[in-house]
């Protein structure tokens, strides 16, 4: 089940905050663990049964890494049996059809691919997991003895299927207790209709032409200006795809009584690659920055290690969007380019003036998403190439597009900045109240309008 869908706005939606509200809170974890785990087996049922192992499992090695906290050796046996088990499962769905086919290639081997569907949101549920049993080691966050309050955890579902990666020690005093205020449930609601808009308005639209452009690669008429016509629109449509889809797991978050993290924070202002990744999926960069690359010794020990940690780390963020060689391509080019800024362009960069250093960073952040969002590499290359002078510069096609999409181009590039927000906070109060509920029903009746009218509505983390 989708956010941006009507099924989950005028049906689920409006069972689930009703029941969730009209018991008392002591109950209210058990309803949004049935909720959730209704959510999550809407698409396949049979999958809810690896929840229910997902929670047993890490339930259980959370409660005995604090019994034997004493014996520490024991302790980190079960914090390493705990990962080593959500790694197996994740590595099991996610990956095993990837290296029976790469491996079978090898003469003498032969595995089969199993051809087992995806289980939605896999990558980030494990993660979350994952971190609670560390944190419990570290003593960063309490043991969870309520294992409904755990799978209440584990299992919400505004951040189960897209993020942001919430950790257990951001949650763990909400879970046992919550203020739910009218004020908190309005603004989780503005916040849910703004990611809503941004998903379906915004993403959807600019969508539609990189999938021509996408088309007319395979049909061999694409050009070098169609060619970036393609990679600023998946751009676009990834960052207000992704951050809509975050926007909307947050405000609920707030309308249940919960403060996610963000996720995001304005990322196409950013004047380097480096500031990029500050601002860009910051649940998933923090994840990797403290749960591995600091534990592999960050930048301490010298550059030899320091390069080695970023290499592995970013090996590993490739690799966890997708078992395809497109995407550990696309860890690996950001990885070059994060090490370039470190050692060789600081200076350079630091020197540079600030629209030199933002149009640096664009031109390899969206040339990045070009290989991130084709997965056979030739179809890549031959798209890259062409748009690097490998092919034609304009076709007639290119100039209607151009005009078609200008006036969305423009409101992208509005919305990617702070422009909004300042012109928001410097209303008056009153002011902003009235328009919040006007916007409120503006962006939710747009938004079912496109829905009902529309059939072009992916969801592009749906395979993560």
């Amino acid at each position: 089940m989708r956010f941006s869908s009507l099924t989950f706005l005028f049906a689920y939606l409006v069972v689930t905050l009703p029941l969730y509200f009209a018991v008392p809170f002591r109950f209210r974890n058990l309803v949004l663990l049935a909720v959730s785990l209704f959510f999550y087996g809407w698409g396949e049922p049979v999958y809810i049964l690896i929840m229910f192992l997902s929670i047993l499992i890490d339930y259980t090695h959370g409660m005995l890494v604090e019994k034997y906290r004493a014996k520490d050796a024991l302790a980190r046996w079960f914090v390493a049996e705990s990962v080593i088990f959500n790694l197996l499962l994740l590595g099991f769905f996610k990956y095993w059809d990837f290296f029976a086919l790469n491996l079978s290639r090898i003469p003498g081997i032969a595995i089969p691919a199993l051809g087992i569907p995806l289980p939605i949101g896999i990558s980030f549920f494990t993660f979350q997991t994952m971190s609670y049993t560390i944190d419990v080691y570290r003593q960063d966050a309490p043991v969870q003895r309520n294992i409904v309050s755990f799978g209440a955890f584990v299992t919400m579902f505004p951040q189960l299927i897209a993020g942001p990666i919430v950790k257990y020690k951001a949650v763990a005093a909400e879970l046992n207790s919550r203020g739910h205020t009218l004020e908190g449930f309005a603004r989780g609601a503005l916040r849910f209709t703004v990611g809503l808009a941004k998903k379906v308005l915004l993403a959807n639209s600019i969508g539609a032409l990189w999938e021509a452009e996408l088309a007319a690669q395979e049909a061999g008429t694409l050009t070098a200006a169609g060619g970036w016509m393609g990679l600023l629109a998946f751009g676009f449509q990834i960052y207000f795809d992704f951050s809509g889809y975050s926007d909307m797991a947050i405000g609920m978050g707030q309308m249940f009584g919960f403060r996610f993290p963000e996720n995001f924070d304005y990322p196409y202002l950013s004047a380097s690659v480096t500031e990029f990744w500050r601002r860009w999926h910051m649940s998933l960069t923090g994840w990797f920055r403290e749960y591995l690359y600091i534990p592999l010794g960050g930048s301490r020990g010298g550059d030899a290690k320091t390069l080695r940690n970023i290499l592995i780390v970013w090996f590993c963020t490739g690799f966890w969007h997708g078992a395809s060689w497109n995407f550990m391509l696309w860890g690996m080019y950001f990885a070059l380019w994060l090490i370039l800024e470190k050692y060789v362009f600081r200076r350079a960069l630091s020197a540079a003036p600030g629209w030199f250093r933002h149009c640096y960073t664009l031109l390899v952040v969206f040339v990045g998403w070009g290989i991130f969002a084709m997965e056979d590499l030739s179809v890549c290359g031959g798209y890259l190439a062409v748009c690097f002078g490998g092919g034609k510069l304009w076709r007639a096609a290119d100039g209607y597009f151009l005009r078609s999409y200008a006036l969305l181009f423009l409101v992208l590039i509005l919305a990617s900045t702070h422009l909004g927000k300042r012109a928001w906070e410097r209303l008056p109060e009153r002011p902003r109240q009235i328009l919040e509920a006007l916007l409120l029903a503006l962006g939710l009746a747009l938004s079912t309008a496109y829905l009902v009218d529309g059939s072009y509505n992916p969801f592009l983390y749906f395979r993560f």
